[in-house]
């Protein structure tokens, strides 16, 4: 599975392709940064935004996109840029056909360290080992993104399994009410 595992900002956007298997190792397809100036219009940006990320999806066709969900922050300017560039994350995967996915910064921590709670240096330096990289992309925007392609690869086919459970429960009793 090759998973593009988007870090949302609107002045950094961090990007990360990774490739593998639970149970196998994993490949490191590509990694970067889309940077918009703050100068620039909002409209402007976050159309810059939009082509950049087509671009990574054109480039490196991943099967699934992995989001990470926006959280209450106390700088409002903060989570509505990073609401933003997680939309149009959701755009471009809808627009080429891509199923998305949103984790949470506490289930990356966890299934890319073992910790919810884990710092950003403990999860930077996992997904360098991880990887099996030299050293640890920089800035900390893409290796977030790294770590949520990660997250993604080894919990994304189990949560929507779950998902998938608890609805044909949800039908199943519904039914038997039913009757």
């Amino acid at each position: 599975m090759r998973v593009l595992g988007v870090d949302p900002g609107l002045t950094r956007c961090g990007v990360g392709v990774i490739e593998g298997a639970v149970g196998a190792p994993l490949s490191l397809i590509g990694v970067g940064v889309i940077l918009t100036a703050s100068t620039m219009p909002l409209e402007q940006r976050l159309m810059e935004l939009e082509t950049q990320l087509q671009n990574w999806v054109n480039l490196h066709s991943p099967d699934v996109i992995a989001v990470e969900r926006v959280f209450s922050q106390h700088n409002v300017r903060t989570v509505m840029g990073t609401a933003q560039a997680a939309g149009i994350a959701l755009l471009v995967a809808a627009k080429s056909g891509i199923p998305v996915a949103m984790h949470t910064p506490s289930e990356v921590k966890a299934a890319v360290t073992g910790a919810g709670r884990a710092n950003k240096n403990q999860v930077a330096e996992m997904v360098r080992r991880l990887l099996n990289l030299e050293t640890i992309p920089k800035p900390v925007d893409s290796t977030d993104a790294l770590a949520l392609a990660i997250c993604h690869l080894w919990r994304g086919n189990s949560t929507s399994r779950l998902a998938t459970a608890v609805a044909a429960e949800k039908s199943r009793l519904k039914s038997l009410r039913t009757r």
